[in-house]
């Protein structure tokens, strides 16, 4: 029998002394005035911009979908869902398993986040804007070790942000069919073989641009491979320390790291497990994985309760200390992509829900899919998880959590009665 646990959560975190972006409680009340202020300059208002946290989530309609994404084939699920405007609606919603001993899911445990690295990296990159030391608009190759990209590659790094630089994918190289992982790939290229940041590109670069910069969008890793190489050569040190000491330590993200080439996670973690190809075979045990091949593009280790913490800074631009108010504006500017609801800005992804857009991002690595969202103003947040990836049912089922968790059990509109469920679109990068 799937094991159910669904309890009501209270803050507990310890704030910091002093100041700076670890000062989390005070940067949340101060995130609603900022964003209701860049709201306002935009020209938007609130209510027509992101959904209302003032009826609370739907804990019920929340657990259907995780027991759904668990019938799908996962071992097990959980949602995180925070209202720093309104601890009362916080709830931790876990079902099924940890792993297959049968260690319930706990939705406090480290997970790999996959391209949730991607608004990390995109972090990174948009402080050096803020010195001076990047200009989004400026060539990418301009900031990396001579010779990474070749002579005529103009495009930005705003576009290459955007996933707009005609950048070929690398993974496509690396794994065996388009859309998701194989597990005969994974244990072949995947799981112990370190791959420099340079090799990665060399790999992409061989099948020259895909398309004029800045005339479509298509979603590629690579793209933040090379702004994390970016980031390395504009600061002389490793991407590991700079995301440490700029990211992880100051906000006090106790549960994150940047391990590569390290194949484990230490400390209380989720087994992930990779869908076999062969349906009829057991899952396959990724855990321990070297995630060099997707590098500052998706091998963070992570909580729901740091990304909660870090989304929550990042969306409140200045007042957090992480980033600029401009950088949010930018970061938040959604570009449409060929997936209905779904628009892309700078390392940002915004969905459209039946009661308004969230901000935030996804990420599938072998064995974890994770999506972790806000309101525009970080009032909410919401982390969903499951330890299993290949299987298209999951991540539909897992991103079916959105739905009730931020639009809650009333209309969009504030009316009572049910509010109209709709599946929330799968988005085409579904690999990482």
């Amino acid at each position: 029998m799937t094991r159910t646990d669904v309890t009501r959560t209270e803050e507990t975190r310890t704030e910091a002394t002093g100041t700076g972006p670890a000062r989390v409680g005070l940067l949340r009340a101060a995130a609603v005035a900022v964003s209701a202020a860049v709201l306002a300059a935009m020209g938007v208002t609130g209510a027509a911009a992101e959904p209302s946290s003032a009826g609370g989530p739907d804990p019920a309609g929340v657990r259907a979908a995780l027991e759904r994404t668990v019938g799908a084939g996962a071992p097990g699920a959980f949602a995180v869902i925070r209202d720093h405007g309104d601890s009362g609606h916080d709830r931790s919603v876990a079902v099924g398993k940890a792993n297959l001993d049968g260690t319930p899911m706990n939705a406090k445990w480290r997970v790999r986040v996959g391209s949730n690295t991607k608004t990390f990296t995109s972090v990174l990159v948009m402080r050096l804007v803020e010195q001076g030391r990047i200009d989004l608009d400026g060539r990418l190759r301009e900031y990396l070790p001579p010779g990474t990209l070749p002579e005529g590659w103009n495009m930005t790094v705003r576009q290459a942000m955007q996933h707009r630089a005609g950048i070929y994918d690398h993974t496509e190289d690396l794994l065996e069919q388009p859309g998701e992982e194989t597990t005969s790939a994974f244990e072949k290229r995947i799981r112990t073989t370190v791959y420099p940041p340079a090799e990665l590109v060399a790999m992409s670069v061989k099948h020259g641009v895909q398309y004029t910069p800045g005339t479509r969008y298509a979603y590629t890793n690579t793209g933040f491979v090379l702004l994390g190489m970016a980031v390395e050569h504009v600061t002389g040190r490793p991407y590991a320390e700079v995301l440490r000491e700029e990211v992880i330590e100051p906000l006090r993200l106790r549960r994150t790291s940047f391990v590569v080439p390290d194949r484990r996670i230490k400390g209380p973690h989720v087994t992930g497990y990779l869908t076999n190809d062969d349906r009829s075979r057991p899952l396959l045990d990724s855990t321990e994985q070297n995630g060099s091949w997707v590098w500052s593009a998706g091998a963070v280790i992570s909580s729901a309760d740091d990304m909660d913490r870090f989304l929550t800074t990042v969306l409140a631009g200045s007042s957090g200390g992480l980033v600029s108010d401009a950088s949010v504006r930018q970061m938040t500017s959604a570009l449409p992509t060929p997936t209905a609801r779904t628009g892309y800005g700078l390392g940002l992804r915004a969905i459209t829900l039946s009661c308004g857009t969230v901000y935030g991002h996804g990420g599938i690595v072998q064995g974890y899919q994770t999506q972790s969202y806000a309101t525009r103003d970080g009032r909410r947040t919401v982390v969903v998880f499951a330890n299993a990836s290949n299987n298209s049912a999951v991540t539909q089922g897992l991103m079916n959590t959105l739905e009730p968790a931020f639009c809650g059990p009333g209309k969009a509109d504030g009316t009572a009665g049910p509010a109209p469920r709709r599946a929330v679109p799968v988005v085409e990068d579904t690999r990482v």
